[in-house]
């Protein structure tokens, strides 16, 4: 693997280079060339629970330089820039400019399908990468990587700019090949000058209520859950293949 040559890209030299490669590693490389080995050594050579905490070492980096940027903006808006920075659309933006897809290790099948351009594949790699400069040097050091890698979209992130949750829900399906989601009123409730209107989001693998004083309203809050829902779902199958 020419890893050295993607540190240079990145511009991140490895203590460890290992963990590079592991980040690299996806679980189809790792099924079909470690057949012999056993259950744990396979999920130790490929990038999944790197994955994993590359999401909540990203988040929290991205959370933080957002704040430190925009002290003044209210949590929805901090909120909503987050959503959209960390969304599998940016992330494999980002991972398509760095060239990733060239430097993973992946299954013959999954190359077949064309699986080095995927999104979910691309954006998962990148969070691996970053999981492994955290192993490597810390989180300072990966706060600054992150700083750097996403300094284009953090430059475009503003609270004036922000997507609603709306977008950010067709965003997120959309980078993981799953049509967009259906809103149905599903009851309204007060009188005609105070009503309540009660929303669901639904979607292919799952659905989502809200509730507010407006339809508009309704309608983000259950995209709102809608995305809450769909990150529980990630964090839940990652925990299951770990």
């Amino acid at each position: 693997m020419k890893l050295s040559k993607f540190e240079n890209v990145i511009g991140y030299k490895f203590e460890d280079p290992k963990l590079l490669e592991r980040a690299l590693t996806h679980r189809s490389w790792a099924h079909e060339n470690l057949g012999g080995k056993s259950d744990d050594e396979i999920r130790a050579a490929e990038n999944e629970s790197f994955e994993f905490l590359g999401d909540s070492v990203l988040g929290l980096a991205v959370a933080e330089q957002l704040f430190r940027k925009y002290p003044d903006a209210s949590e929805g808006e901090l909120t909503l820039m987050k959503h959209r920075l960390v969304s599998t659309a940016t992330l494999a933006s980002v991972a398509d400019s760095l060239n990733i897809g060239e430097f993973i290790r992946i299954g013959r099948g999954e190359e077949k399908t064309g699986g080095r351009n995927k999104k979910a594949i691309l954006a998962d790699t990148l969070e691996a990468v970053i999981a492994a400069v955290f192993f490597d040097s810390g989180y300072i050091a990966t706060r600054s990587f992150v700083a750097r890698i996403l300094a284009n979209e953090f430059r475009k992130a503003t609270p004036e700019d922000s997507a609603d949750y709306k977008t950010l829900l067709q965003e997120k399906l959309q980078a993981d090949q799953l049509a967009g989601p259906v809103y149905s009123l599903l009851k309204t409730e007060g009188q005609p000058h105070e009503r309540t209107f009660y929303v669901e989001a639904s979607w292919k693998t799952g659905r989502a209520e809200g509730q507010g004083r407006s339809i508009k309203s309704a309608e983000m809050m259950a995209a709102s859950e809608a995305l809450r829902s769909l990150q529980t779902q990630k964090s839940e199958s990652s925990k299951r293949k770990d």
